[in-house]
């Protein structure tokens, strides 16, 4: 019989930790909805081929706190992302919020699940490189006899992707004890104070009147798409009015970010970056390219000097602190009556 599946919103109605107890079965989640983990296209990359984070975890070179025997053997922590075919990009953002996870609970062995299949076969087909989707994820967690599981996304966002992924671990919630659902990035008042705090730290301010800070997300159809405009908001409140928020794929589009700049009418030089966990195929292209529509050109032909700066959201230690707090959330979720 299924048990109560408890699911625990905000006020804003934005998902907080979910805690699942009973029953089910999986079906696959592809991953559609880039937006969430920054993401859209698959494209060939270079680097090096992933090495701290398995599926399942091993453990690697890196020195270890707890060997595997001292790990909780029926705990683990599955962390979720989109993913990116983007090898560098791919190892010092989605594998580096990972390892945070690993570095900060010892404890639990820590597996990674990618929910876009397309990159999952470009990787499995350029490199041999096999990373579960969520189906294989969970379905070997279960064999392997993983009764409490903690499920961290990468996502910015509760969107499309998030649900898809909330809407599959409850057809398999029979399978474990305990699941609990960590919330995405931008979930609640706090998060979005941190996530300003982290992007405008992370791009050092600058203090010139001259000079727009300007950063692209993808942007979703789901409601969620709201985060943007209260991102852009609270930059403000804090004091952040040489900053601007746009999507490459919703609203606010690369227009109105350009209205925006030509309504301040006192920009000369414009900062590109990526709002988005990895520097991929969109900040590659879609941002930095030399394509006739790319933001680069764009801005570059309304007579700004152009910036870019491709580093994904996953490379800052603040975002990863982040994504850990929320891990740690989730585990608490588990604790309560």
């Amino acid at each position: 019989m299924k048990r109560q599946v408890l699911c625990v919103l905000t006020a804003a109605m934005l998902t907080a930790a979910m805690s699942l107890t009973g029953c089910g079965s999986g079906t696959q989640s592809e991953g559609t909805d880039a937006g969430q983990s920054g993401e859209a296209a698959a494209s060939a990359g270079t680097g090096e081929q992933d090495r701290e984070i398995k599926t399942p975890r091993e453990p690697g070179n890196e020195e270890e706190t707890m060997t595997s025997d001292q790990k909780t053997k029926d705990s683990a922590i599955l962390v979720v992302s989109f993913g990116t075919s983007y090898n560098d990009s791919r190892d010092i953002t989605i594998g580096a919020v990972e390892k945070a996870v690993a570095e900060a609970y010892p404890q639990y062995e820590v597996r990674r699940a990618f929910t876009a299949q397309t990159i999952i076969d470009i990787l499995k087909k350029r490199e041999g490189l096999e990373i579960d989707n969520m189906t294989q994820a969970l379905d070997r967690a279960a064999a392997d006899g993983i009764k409490k599981l903690i499920v961290q996304p990468t996502h910015l966002m509760d969107g499309f992707e998030y649900h898809d992924m909330v809407t599959e671990l409850e057809e398999y919630s029979d399978l474990f004890d305990q699941i609990a659902v960590g919330k995405p990035l931008l979930s609640d008042e706090e998060d979005f104070k941190a996530v300003v705090r982290a992007i405008t730290d992370g791009a050092g301010s600058s203090d010139q009147e001259d000079t727009a800070m300007v950063f692209m997300g993808h942007g979703t159809e789901a409601e969620s798409n709201r985060v943007y405009k209260k991102l852009q908001n609270t930059l403000a409140e804090e004091g952040f009015d040489n900053y601007f928020i746009g999507t490459v794929e919703a609203e606010p589009d690369l227009d109105d970010v350009a209205a925006a700049l030509r309504e301040k009418g006192v920009y000369k030089k414009v900062v590109l970056r990526p709002l988005m966990l990895v520097a991929g195929d969109h900040a590659n292209n879609d941002m930095a390219g030399d394509e006739e529509d790319s933001w680069k050109t764009v801005l570059g032909a309304e007579g700004y000097e152009v910036e870019c700066v491709l580093q994904g959201l996953g490379e800052l230690k603040s975002i990863q602190d982040l994504y850990v707090d929320h891990v740690q959330a989730a585990i608490e979720s588990l604790e309560q009556p």
